[in-house]
């Protein structure tokens, strides 16, 4: 089996790192806080004092880091992957960054005889720790078979969806179509809480019918029950919410829905929900509607 590295053992990495053991690989994990390695090494992965170390004997480089320029660094820095991995790696940025930036490194990493694959990831927390996350990989089909024994041991909708910076481009989608999903569910949630409804004989019914998703599946009773302990936090979905904004500025397309969701997830980020999960987009929602303190 391949010996893989992983950069970055936060809450997607850790269980992405430790599933990857699992599968049958040697995992060697790095992060700048030292203490989020301690799962992996339970499970039997090993931890590195820096990238080169990381590295050094890597088959695959995995990176699952919060931006563009923490990719960046890690790559292209003085003490980064393209100056300590061995010619012939692959390189898998489970990140969401911008599509353009994708493109780029994915170019300095032919440069410098490396493989590139963007292979952003979704299904949050519980898609990590379960190993069911959907994968959308850009990059050459070359790059996507080399990544394929990793990329198997993570997710369970694994699909090459083009070239470099369409896995970007496809998770700037996903995005702005999980954000409408949650803030229309929470629209709906204090439409029904404000009239009296029994908000989970709602949720059943609704989850029958058209209006069924697995947004309203996943994130409903963390609504109703106000638990909004962060998956994916509001401060990552802003983030991937500019990605689409700016991008489609660029290609000079008028996107209303996902102009507006932006703008309720900055809001939600302002008013310091941030680093909640972004179901609490509802809690925005609430604040709209003066309903915030009314329970």
């Amino acid at each position: 089996m391949a010996t893989i590295a992983f950069i970055g053992l936060g809450v997607m990495g850790s269980p992405m790192s430790i599933n990857t053991v699992r599968a049958g690989h040697r995992v060697v994990g790095y992060n700048r806080t030292a203490s989020k390695a301690a799962a992996l090494i339970d499970a039997g992965g090993t931890a590195a004092q820096s990238i080169a170390e990381a590295v050094a004997d890597a088959d695959i480089v995995a990176t699952v880091l919060p931006d563009s320029p923490d990719v960046e660094q890690a790559l292209t820095g003085p003490d980064g992957v393209f100056t300590h991995a061995n010619p012939g790696t692959v390189i898998v940025d489970f990140s969401t960054i911008r599509p353009d930036v994708a493109v780029r490194l994915s170019d300095d990493a032919s440069a410098h005889g490396y493989t590139f694959l963007d292979a952003p990831v979704s299904g949050g927390e519980e898609g990590a720790v379960n190993a069911t996350l959907s994968i959308m990989a850009g990059g050459s089909k070359k790059a996507f078979d080399a990544a394929s024994p990793l990329l198997r041991a993570v997710g369970s909708t694994v699909v090459h969806v083009g070239p470099s910076g369409s896995g970007q481009l496809v998770k700037a989608a996903n995005q702005l179509i999980v954000a409408a999903n949650i803030a229309a569910l929470a629209e709906a949630l204090v439409y029904l809480e404000a009239n009296g409804v029994q908000t989970t004989a709602a949720v059943d019914v609704l989850g029958g019918g058209l209006a069924g998703s697995t947004v309203l599946n996943h994130k409903a009773h963390r609504m109703i029950d106000r638990d909004f302990t962060p998956g994916a936090r509001i401060d990552l979905h802003h983030k991937d919410l500019g990605i689409v904004t700016a991008s489609a500025r660029e290609a000079g397309l008028a996107l209303p829905i996902g102009s507006l969701v932006a703008t309720l997830m900055a809001s939600a980020r302002a008013n310091g929900d941030g680093d909640l999960d972004h179901a609490a987009l509802f809690r925005t929602v609430e604040r709209l509607s003066g309903r915030l303190d009314q329970l």
